[in-house]
């Protein structure tokens, strides 16, 4: 089974970071916009990390000594490019310690109309995640085609121990896309569910395109 946590479900200061990237005249701030991107990433990753395994540690002082339980696990994080970079350094300022990959996958539509997508991976620079805890970010989890294609690549790396999908925003098409290429015990971390996609598949009612608000529009 694969379990799926919403954040908007829950009270927190991610509502209001959440409130602020959906608002038309805030995303007129790149910098404003990233920063939130990356806070909600920070958020995520500190949740997150309560799944972890811990394991005592001795820790010297200056006046003496004590046990800390610290995180035990092997972390590898993943992103998506370009749009995840942002998300992806959210994650990584807390799990500072951690392997990193990237992986360039994106849609393509297939016909003239924009209402069929296509997914096309051309780049994955990673380390092996076998058995290893391996966490994929990618803001927006829209059609899944871009995400089960990214884990489908991490996969060849190696099978790791536990999967962790975290993504900002998350449409249920593209949940139950994912859930069919991910091990039982996965989990996939939202900050918000929407309902859907319109015909050109950007999340209704969403914040439009991640990549673009956070780097400029491209080609």
């Amino acid at each position: 089974m694969v379990e799926v946590i919403d954040f908007s479900e829950q009270r927190s200061v991610m509502n209001q970071f959440m409130a602020e990237i959906r608002d038309k005249k805030y995303q007129q701030n790149r910098l404003l916009f990233r920063n939130n991107i990356m806070r909600i990433g920070q958020i995520m990753a500190f949740e997150l990390s309560k799944r972890l395994e811990y394991k005592p540690k001795t820790v010297t002082t200056p006046l003496g000594t004590l046990d800390i339980m610290l995180p035990h696990d092997e972390l590898v994080i993943a992103t998506v490019l370009r749009a995840g970079l942002p998300f992806h350094e959210g994650f990584l300022s807390v799990f500072d310690h951690a392997d990193n990959g990237f992986v360039s996958a994106y849609r393509m539509y297939t016909n003239r109309e924009h209402t069929e997508v296509g997914v096309h991976t051309e780049y994955m620079a990673a380390p092996s995640v076998k058995n290893k805890t391996l966490v994929i970010t990618d803001p927006m989890l829209a059609t899944g085609g871009s995400m089960a294609a990214s884990i489908e690549a991490l996969l060849k790396t190696g099978r790791p121990r536990h999967i962790h999908i975290c993504c900002v925003i998350a449409t249920p098409e593209g949940i139950e896309v994912v859930k069919d290429v991910l091990p039982d015990g996965s989990c996939i971390w939202c900050a918000a569910i929407d309902p859907g996609m319109n015909e050109q598949k950007y999340i209704v009612p969403g914040f439009g395109d991640c990549g673009d608000l956070c780097f400029g529009e491209k080609l």
